[in-house]
């Protein structure tokens, strides 16, 4: 691969691909990627309610559905550029992709015939969308998923392959200084989409508001094609999926023969390996990795000729870890339900007095970056502070172990939730006193400052349990396969966000039993948020204590494992710095 800290002239005069001046043109279109996405979804419950005439409880399973697929399509995008068409294709679809899904979006707000015909659910019943406003307006979801599929798993490794030259003897300083530059546009962006995006939003309305996205994700594209003839591509190369398929087929194959003793050199290994033997958990996954036919089932090279019969060693290993932590990551998949409550906390601020200073309101849509605030200072913190203090103690280069920063972030998830079911009492409670039972769009005489404690609670609980979760993950597997870690904390996203839709759900429809009012009403004050908050706070009590129960049989929390040759360097990964990104 020919990349270096800068461009260089060949011998024949050619100018070398890669380099830091092609990191503008791939930082560009991740950040304006990250603003346009992430811009949308704070105030989305409100453009689902208002103009298209959603309850409460349908726009939000619509959004946790939504945000379900979009967590998932990474993953699916990185085993097809990985598997077959390489990064740079499938970043260009997808930035154009999602280009596509905003202006669809767009259209929603432009086109009057797009929505259902405005009106006011206190005077009278609205007019549902047809199946072709329906057809429409989940289009460009629909574009908008498939395309971060695309842009989203592939940016940072695209990034980079620009830089990656082992001949350069500044490889590591100019890789950091990539690092350093795109993590730091994944924070800004972040900010801008939560402040600026949803402000504009709130003030000059949705045509406005999902114009901008559109403006700057044209100007992602046109960054990220002018670069074009600068990057190197790097081929495609088979996916880590597809090695961990072969293993199960391989297995299957060879069910028949009898496995070798333990010590046995009949087991097929890769070079550089420091795994010699299977281990005896899942012991029908070793006929995957015997050697029956070394002649025969070997290539010249050290290559299996036939990867679905054989497998080696490492490969059987690497399943087996996968399996392995399964349990530990299903105690995930509720905090990420947690995570993403983007709807009620939302349509509770649009209640509240917004005001910070002077005539300035905070959008209701803004509140998370509170979350995001408590995140980024306690990762700060952490590192520059608590680190050095408590390692003397613990021995732990880390600090505080992984299974206990996982487990206290799931605790202040718990006190998070409780906090939310607090608050929300007290915000219907003087909404009832104030006699506005039946005029949900009256602000209640309560700073909206109350929310607060809940969002920072919520992003502290982020920083411990999320980024343990990609430090745990990453600790388990070989180096050149560490994403895994990303597609398995994506996968967490994604079923959370299915487990929430489920959640609202029978909520909504047990809470309506007998002709009663639904905790989840479109009417706040008339509900009962503050019981759906408690229902959220019982589930991850209940999911604590299926973590520590797991954590019990589960003895790999502060072991690294060594794999091969490059295992030794996993420590050096940017934990943090992968969990914003994806």
């Amino acid at each position: 691969m020919e990349n270096s800290e800068a461009p260089k002239v060949s011998e024949k005069g050619e100018r070398r691909k890669g380099g830091l001046i092609t990191m503008p043109f791939i930082i560009a279109n991740e950040a304006f990627e990250k603003i346009a996405a992430y811009g949308l979804m704070p105030n989305m419950i409100l453009y689902l309610v208002g103009s298209y005439h959603f309850s409460v409880a349908g726009g939000t399973n619509t959004l946790f559905i939504w945000s379900a697929i979009s967590n998932f399509m990474p993953v699916l995008g990185a085993f097809i550029s990985d598997s077959y068409f390489g990064r740079f294709l499938v970043i260009s679809v997808g930035t154009a992709t999602v280009l596509l899904g905003l202006i669809a979006l767009w259209l929603t707000a432009i086109i009057h015939e797009a929505r259902p015909l405005p009106c006011d659910p206190q005077i009278g019943k609205c007019m549902k969308p047809n199946a072709g406003q329906y057809a429409f307006l989940f289009t460009a979801f629909a574009l908008l998923s498939i395309g971060a599929g695309g842009v989203r798993p592939c940016s940072l490794a695209f990034g980079a392959d620009q830089y990656d030259n082992p001949e350069n003897p500044n490889n590591q300083r100019v890789l950091l200084t990539f690092f350093n530059w795109y993590y730091a546009s994944v924070g800004v962006s972040l900010m801008v989409a939560l402040t600026v995006v949803v402000y504009i939003q709130n003030e000059f309305g949705w045509v406005i508001g999902f114009g901008v996205p559109v403006a700057l994700m044209l100007f992602a594209c046109l960054m990220f094609f002018l670069g074009s003839k600068l990057y190197v591509k790097v081929k495609p190369h088979k996916s880590l999926l597809t090695g961990l398929a072969q293993v199960l087929v391989a297995a299957w194959k060879n069910r028949r023969l009898p496995l070798p003793s333990q010590d046995s050199d009949k087991y097929y290994q890769t070079k550089g390996s420091k795994i010699m033997e299977p281990s005896q958990k899942f012991r029908l996954l070793n006929k995957a990795c015997i050697l029956s036919n070394p002649e025969k089932e070997v290539n010249a090279d050290g290559s299996a000729s036939d990867p679905w019969r054989l497998c080696s060693v490492l490969q059987v290993e690497v399943l087996k870890s996968l399996i392995d932590l399964l349990p530990v990551w299903s105690a995930g998949i509720m905090i990420a339900v947690l995570i993403n409550q983007h709807s009620f906390p939302v349509i509770q601020a649009l209640t509240l007095d917004r005001r910070l200073a002077g005539n300035f309101k905070i959008p209701p849509g803004s509140f998370g970056i509170f979350s995001v605030i408590a995140l980024t200072l306690w990762v700060v913190l952490y590192d520059r502070a608590i680190v050095p203090q408590i390692s003397k103690y613990t021995n732990n280069p880390r600090g505080i172990g992984v299974r206990a920063r996982i487990g206290a972030g799931l605790f202040i998830s718990c006190i998070a939730t409780a906090t939310a079911a607090l608050v929300e009492r007290k915000r219907r409670a003087a909404a009832l006193q104030q006699g506005l039972a039946d005029h949900p769009k009256q602000q209640v005489d309560m700073t909206a400052m109350w929310l607060v404690p809940q969002h920072a609670l919520t992003g502290l609980s982020e920083g411990l349990n999320a980024i343990g979760q990609i430090e745990l993950y990453y600790s388990q597997f070989p180096k050149s396969m560490a994403s895994i870690a990303v597609a398995l904390f994506s996968l967490t996203l994604a079923v959370g966000n299915l487990a929430g839709s489920v959640i609202v759900s029978v909520v909504d429809s047990a809470s309506r039993r007998g002709g009663g009012e639904s905790w989840v009403a479109d009417n706040v004050n008339r509900g009962h948020y503050d019981y759906y908050y408690w229902v959220l706070t019982i589930l991850s009590v209940v999911n604590l204590i299926y973590f520590i129960l797991c954590s019990r049989f589960y003895k790999c929390f502060e072991n690294e494992r060594v794999w091969d040759l490059d295992a030794v360097e996993l420590h050096d990964k940017p934990h943090t710095s992968t969990y914003l990104s994806a």
